[in-house]
Order: C-alpha cells, then sequence, then structure tokens
C-alpha cells in the first residue's frame, strides 16, 4: 500500500458553540486541525497509509495532539518536539449572510520556531511513495518555508510523487518576502498542483477571465486558462485541479471543481450544499479525494475527479477540520444517492 506524508501545522481550534459569536462565547469547543493534518485523516479513513510530521510542543497540550491524530490513524513517528507553544485558531461560525470569522495565534509555535535539519528527511521518506504539503507552511514564517524547501528538495531525491495545495492565506504573509517568490521555487519541485478559484490569482497573479467570485456563480470552463498558465509557468507540473465554491451565503454553497492533465480539462459534478454543517477543510477533504483517486483508480482522471468532489461536498456536513467519510459513503454519493436516508 503506497505510504503518503504530509508536513505542515495543526493547531487547538476554539470555537464558540453553534453559531454563537466570539462576544456571545462563555465556553468553545476544543478539536484540533489544520491542512495537512486534514489530508492525511481523510487519506486515513480512506484506508491508506499516512504519516504527518510537524513539529510540537514537549507538553501535556502537545500529547493530547499526537493522541488525537493517532485515534485516527495517522502515524506520528516522525513529529519533532520543541517550540514554545501549540498554535491556536478561533473560528466564529457565520450563518446565511454573516460570513465565518478566523482569528489566528500562532506566534512562536512548534512549527513557526522549526528550522532546517530539526527533522530528518531521510528518515522520513525512507520508505514513502507520495509527499503533500500547502502553501499555509510557507506562509508561517522563514524556518517554517526553508524546512518546506528542504522537505520537497528530499522528497525529489527519493523519487516520491509531490503535490501541494496552494492555499493562499493573507493573515499569514507577514515575515518580510512576498508569497509568489517563495511559492514558485517551492512549486517547481511539484507535479501535482491544487488551488481554490483564487489561489493561482492570489499567489501567481494568474486570474480566470470573466469571473466574479464574488457572484455565487463559477464558470468552470475559464479556469483551462489558470491551468494551462500554471503548467507553463511550472514544467514539472502534469496535474492541476482547481475546486469552485459558489458562495451564495455562508450556509449555501455550490461546490464542483476541474481537473487538467496532459492539456486536457476535466469537469466534475456540482453539488448544491444548501444547509453547511462546517465548511472549514473542505479544500483539503478534496485534495485527500484527488491524491486517493490518483493512486487508485489509474488513468480513469474522471473518476478521480468525481470521487474527489463527492468526498469534499461530503465534508460541508461534518463538524471540525476532518472528512471523516469512508470509501463507501462517498462512492454513494458519486452514484447518485444524495437522499440521506439512516442506514439500518
Amino acid at each position: 500500500m503506497p505510504r503518503i506524508v504530509t508536513f505542515g501545522e495543526i493547531m487547538l481550534r476554539l470555537s464558540p458553540p453553534g453559531h454563537f459569536r466570539f462576544s456571545q462565547a462563555r465556553s468553545f469547543d476544543v478539536i484540533y486541525g489544520g491542512g495537512e493534518s486534514n489530508v492525511a485523516v481523510s487519506l486515513a479513513h480512506f484506508g491508506m497509509n499516512t504519516e504527518f510530521v510537524t513539529r510540537l510542543p514537549a507538553n501535556d497540550i502537545g500529547d493530547a495532539c499526537l493522541n488525537y491524530l493517532r485515534q485516527f490513524g495517522v502515524g506520528v513517528r516522525h513529529v519533532a518536539r520543541g517550540g514554545e507553544r501549540l498554535g491556536i485558531y478561533f473560528l466564529e461560525h457565520g450563518a446565511v449572510s454573516r460570513g465565518s470569522k478566523v482569528i489566528y495565534d500562532r506566534a512562536r509555535s512548534g512549527l513557526a520556531t522549526i528550522e532546517p535539519g530539526m527533522i530528518d528527511w531521510d528518515a522520513v521518506f525512507a520508505e514513502a511513495d507520495w509527499f503533500h504539503w500547502t502553501g499555509i507552511t510557507p506562509a508561517i514564517s522563514a524556518g517554517a518555508a526553508a524546512t518546506c524547501l528542504e522537505a520537497v528538495k528530499a522528497a525529489r531525491a527519493h523519487g516520491l510523487t509531490v503535490s501541494c495545495d496552494l492555499n493562499y492565506r493573507k493573515k499569514l504573509w507577514k515575515w518580510g518576502k512576498e508569497p509568489g517568490a517563495v511559492m514558485g521555487e517551492l512549486v517547481q519541485y511539484c507535479d501535482i498542483a491544487v488551488g481554490n478559484e483564487e489561489d493561482a490569482d492570489r499567489v501567481f497573479g494568474i486570474h480566470a477571465p470573466h469571473t466574479d467570485v464574488t457572484s455565487g456563480r463559477l464558470d468552470a470552463a475559464q479556469y483551462e486558462y489558470v491551468c494551462h498558465e500554471l503548467g507553463t509557468r511550472f514544467p514539472n507540473l502534469h496535474t492541476i485541479a482547481i475546486t469552485l465554491r459558489g458562495s451564495l451565503s455562508a450556509s449555501h454553497n455550490t461546490w464542483s471543481a476541474v481537473l487538467w492533465h496532459g492539456g486536457q480539462l476535466y469537469f466534475g459534478p456540482q453539488y448544491d450544499i444548501t444547509h453547511i454543517v462546517d465548511r472549514v477543510g473542505g479544500g483539503d477533504s478534496f485534495v485527500a479525494g484527488l491524491i486517493y483517486g490518483l493512486l487508485s483508480y489509474g488513468d480513469d482522471r474522471q473518476k478521480t475527479l468525481n470521487f474527489a468532489v463527492a468526498a469534499s461536498a461530503l465534508k460541508h456536513t461534518i463538524f471540525g477540520d476532518f472528512n471523516l467519510v469512508t470509501v463507501p459513503e462517498v462512492e454513494k454519493l458519486m452514484a447518485g444517492d444524495a437522499s440521506g436516508r439512516v442506514s439500518r
């Protein structure tokens, strides 16, 4: 079975109960989550062998985070211990016309203070087949960016497939370098890239023509230009996927994606998600579905795309960062059964 390694920061997530605002909160729901760990957990639920690499403080909170990952079947053998604290993010769930809100509190975290040489990448990749990272990691700090570059170079040297999610986070790019310059150096080592409808524009200035993401309606065909331009700029990229979220309201989105390979554009199904439970991790669940499909369905890229879109549509029904669904559940939705009937 292929072994997939992901690298990034996992954080303590604190959310007011239900749809309370921060100003109303007298308690917080406590879980853990982060882009690359979300991918690892989702793939573990699909039956894949996954390993998550990060740096956590050597204290009880760090231990609790490790145990949280272990219960979902994710390997943590190569997690480094150190740093002052675990990063935190506060999430206020939006509803209808009020959007969700995220506040980061991750300065001086274990991952923010990581430096090259703290992870033995040769040991990490010795028996691995796939390495995945996201644009969140190099945005955190100069040390995290340098360690991510160290990782992609090592993964390439070991012959792994390397995938990235562009994942632009405006609130994180504060340490001095422009995102495009940092990400450009990293993406050149990748085989597969994923982004949402705005990432390529915000990171590399590649904008889909005749599109307005605030309109709630997206023309999937316009993203062929984005994929072509990314493929031209980064010749190693043979596969590119763009997720397409139509935001009608905080509670009602449409969800689809396109997949570009060898100059051909594949169109995914569109789901109308009318009662969102939790949209955080939606893009990560798509990435996990894409990786699963590419490893499981061979050259059937349409089936791969359909699986990834269906998996991420289901994520919107699950509280928390992790997509806790199984392959049969995804395949049931792929087959057209969206009834939600009780399974007895």
